[in-house]
């Protein structure tokens, strides 16, 4: 049996097996922020595909934390319809839904003003953001709250804080890009309060059932001073005492320059350390395109569930190719795509 495709269990979800449609930003929304039917299409055909964890792009918990001004959004009930809609889709085409909140911080290209922990721009093109007050700080700790409240009305299974990237979270956690001498920065005690204190807002609103995932940069890859993975592994620690079930572990993005080698499964060994000293379920990324590279992650225990990016948008049923190849009869929310996917037997 390959491994592929065994089932994995988050608190109270049984996913169907351990492929996860990665976070892919598809800039198609509207200003307001709510969901259309391209989004609809998009994520509806990676889940015929067969994918077990089909998780969001970014939804934004505040206007000003947009990536762009086409970015879902989840700040507003207005907004909950649209996801709510697209959820039951992804369900009823035999998937897990995972919801992504996230705020862009000084990555934000949105016209006004954007915001950090610090007046730092993300890169030399980049702008410089307004640094956050400290009342700001605990207005979006509330603001992501209530993203999660909302989230639960979606009807979504799972649910995911974005904390790397060099979005606003991963900015408070890096010293690189946090100069801040308040509750907020500083020690990496400080500088890890604010997704703490997230942690604990949205968990408190978010069902004791559902899972609960952070997404995390493991190192900035952004040159020297910045934060490691082995501060990183500490900080999983906590996350997972504060109720966090599972957390995707990616690198780099806090600026423009990655400074390390990028190849396929680069990123693995960030995942199988987090994973093996953090005792924690994890999921890996990384230029991974090749069936045979998801078994071996699989096998040697690296990861729990493999997210898949760029190949699920060149080939939406690339799990299904993958199923036919290995002879294994995946379920398929409909039948009749054992036509393409085999065996079967030819109808008239």
């Amino acid at each position: 049996m390959s491994s592929i495709f065994e089932p994995l269990t988050l608190r109270g979800v049984a996913i169907k097996n351990r492929i996860a449609m990665a976070p892919m930003l598809m800039y198609t929304g509207n200003d307001d922020g709510k969901v259309t039917d391209l989004h609809l299409a998009h994520y509806g055909a990676r889940a015929l595909g067969g994918v077990g964890l089909i998780t969001t792009e970014v939804v934004a918990v505040a206007p000003s934390g947009r990536i762009s001004e086409k970015d879902l959004g989840l700040w507003d009930n207005g907004q909950i319809e649209g996801l709510r809609r697209l959820s039951a889709m992804i369900r009823n085409c035999g998937a897990v839904g995972c919801l992504q909140l996230a705020h862009a911080g000084r990555k934000s290209q949105v016209s006004g003003d954007i915001y950090a922990p610090s007046a730092l721009a993300h890169g030399d093109q980049s702008r410089v953001p307004q640094e956050l007050t400290y009342g700001e700080i605990k207005g979006l700790v509330k603001a992501y709250g209530a993203s999660a409240a909302r989230a639960v009305e979606t009807g979504f299974e799972c649910l995911e804080i974005h904390a790397a990237h060099g979005y606003l979270i991963h900015e408070f956690l890096s010293p690189l890009s946090n100069r801040r001498m308040d509750d907020y920065g500083g020690e990496r005690e400080s500088r890890w309060r604010l997704l703490l204190e997230i942690v604990a807002e949205v968990r408190s609103v978010w069902p004791q059932d559902k899972p609960f995932i952070i997404r995390l940069s493991a190192e900035d890859k952004a040159g020297p001073g910045g934060s490691t993975v082995a501060e990183t592994v500490e900080l999983v620690a906590r996350l997972k005492a504060a109720g966090v079930d599972m957390v995707s572990v990616s690198a780099g993005g806090l600026s423009p320059v990655f400074d390390g080698a990028i190849y396929p499964g680069y990123q693995v060994d960030y995942a199988e350390q987090v994973k093996r000293e953090a005792a924690i379920p994890v999921g890996c990324n990384g230029s991974i395109t090749s069936s045979e590279l998801v078994e071996a992650i699989l096998r040697r225990e690296s990861a729990d569930i493999v997210y898949i990016g760029r190949e699920l948008l060149r080939n939406p049923f690339w799990l299904l190719d993958v199923a036919r190849t290995m002879g294994v009869e995946a379920p398929l929310a409909i039948p009749t795509y054992a036509r393409a996917t085999g065996p079967y037997v030819r109808g008239h």
